[in-house]
């Protein structure tokens, strides 16, 4: 078989990829982005709560990389300890390999009930959200890093799939933008405490998933759908170029 990723001079070199939220939409693109990228012998971790549709999509990506690239799929819900443990124990099993890059996508999250600020008022409704869209993703980078410790040769990246919102304020979305923003200061402090880690929090758009066919349903609003590949594309693009700032915010309408 030849190799998978030798019609792209460009790779990410021989790494540990996890990419969170990867059973479906701007995740599954990610994953297949990624596959194409990783040189043999390299490990991918596909994290989702549905294990059939992670399934599926080991699958789908063994069709083209067979043996060269070793997939595993990591059901669990990352909004619980169990949850995010669990993925850390999985991926760290791989620590002892010979890996040039770790890669941890931040692409989980939740769109959350629309309500005005002064009708948010079930503080277990808050926590929840707040659970799986920033605390988990706090805790999970953490041990990640935990179990990958940094040394001469190892290349370390995190990118956090933000959303424009994280940064522009807009009625009835309290939850929605209080988290993205969140996770984008995290991702700030992070780059700011480890400068051998290059992070970014990437904004891939209006995307034609599920979760924008709840934001349309629900709000009314027309948006320019982006196909999930394209700005998954870019997103790689931007991951090889390896320009950016660490902990700035990037748009995919802005690179």
């Amino acid at each position: 078989m030849a190799d998978f990723c030798s019609t792209n001079p460009r790779t990410l070199g021989r790494a540990v990829c996890i990419i969170t939220g990867a059973s479906k939409g701007f995740g599954r693109a990610l994953a297949h982005e990624v596959s194409h990228l990783l040189k043999p012998g390299s490990f991918l971790f596909l994290v989702a709560r549905s294990e059939t549709k992670l399934h599926e999509l080991k699958e789908e990506l063994q069709s083209f990389t067979g043996e060269q690239l070793a997939v595993h799929c990591i059901a669990v819900d990352l909004s619980t300890t169990e949850g995010v443990n669990e993925t850390i124990r999985m991926a760290k099993q791989e620590a002892g390999n010979e890996i040039d890059h770790v890669l941890l996508i931040n692409n989980v999250g939740s769109l959350s009930n629309l309500s005005r600020f002064t009708s948010t008022t079930d503080l277990h409704e808050v926590n929840s959200y707040l659970s799986l869209n920033v605390s988990s993703t706090l805790v999970l980078t953490s041990g990640i890093m935990q179990a990958f410790p940094q040394r001469p040769g190892l290349r370390w990246s995190v990118v956090n799939v933000s959303s424009i919102l994280a940064q522009q304020a807009i009625p009835s979305w309290v939850l929605y933008c209080t988290g993205k923003a969140a996770r984008n200061m995290m991702f700030r402090v992070l780059a700011e405490e480890e400068p051998n880690i290059k992070v970014l929090s990437y904004s891939p758009g209006s995307l034609d998933t599920d979760l924008q066919k709840d934001i349309r349903r629900l709000t009314g609003v027309e948006h320019h759908l982006v196909p999930c590949q394209e700005s998954a594309a870019k997103l790689m693009k931007l991951l090889l170029d390896n320009e950016f700032t660490s902990g700035i915010h990037l748009d995919f309408f802005d690179v």
